[in-house]
């Protein structure tokens, strides 16, 4: 019986419990915040996207605003053009996996992959390795932190749930915002469980947040610029 049960919570340690273990023990190789003066990280996730990512390029670039960039690897290769805008334009890139696939649904080996084929992507579009990470959801599996040891894995001090168009906490942006926090949001609305149309809503609350903001906007630190 005693065996039975270990090998029914295999599956919970090596997802749930990995993940529980990156949330609270908080190793220090995650970064959730910098000690930075004066300063804000905006960072976004699941893109890049043909339609909304322009936009919010666009008003980075109005606002003199630096951000990161956590992108999928197969939209990345589909819109290369819209990564050689980012970098051209001061922004970091990091990595989100190849798909947007949790790394609970992940083998080791197929993890490695995941990251692994989006760091050469990004690396033939814009020549810079990037050594950020910040797996899809905040998932970890038991194998995250080994495969990713030299890696940056960037989690958030602050998330919105700008996933969704309605029900979201995008009112916080009007809330002061302590130095060094790192802002999670999201410039693609066509992942699982999300909103098609939820980045217009982000874009209309971040316009409003940069305008009245007296921190700076920087890019994290994280990338070999090779070209």
């Amino acid at each position: 019986m005693k065996k039975w049960l270990a090998l029914a919570t295999l599956p919970l340690a090596y997802t749930v419990g990995a993940t529980l273990y990156a949330r609270i023990k908080k190793p220090s190789r995650i970064t959730r915040s910098l000690a930075s003066p004066n300063t804000v990280y905006l960072t976004f996730d699941d893109g890049p996207n043909p339609y909304y990512t322009p936009q919010l390029l666009d008003l980075l670039k109005r606002y003199d605003a630096k951000a990161t960039f956590f992108v999928v690897g197969e939209l990345a290769q589909k819109y290369p053009h819209l990564l050689r805008r980012m970098h051209k334009e001061g922004h970091a890139i990091g990595i989100h996996h190849y798909a947007h696939k949790s790394a609970w649904q992940l083998t080791p080996h197929q993890l490695q992959q995941q990251i692994e084929q989006t760091r050469r992507i990004i690396y033939a579009i814009t020549g810079v390795r990037t050594h950020l990470y910040r797996p899809p959801w905040g998932h970890f599996n038991a194998a995250t932190m080994h495969i990713a040891k030299h890696d940056y894995v960037v989690l958030w001090s602050h998330i919105f749930k700008d996933w969704k168009a309605t029900h979201n906490n995008l009112h916080l942006l009007k809330h002061p915002i302590a130095d060094g926090s790192i802002l999670l949001l999201h410039d693609n609305g066509d992942t699982k469980g999300a909103d098609s149309t939820a980045p217009s809503v982000m874009l209309k609350a971040l316009e409003g947040f940069l305008a009245t903001a007296t921190q700076q906007f920087l890019a994290l630190p994280g990338e070999d610029n090779e070209c």
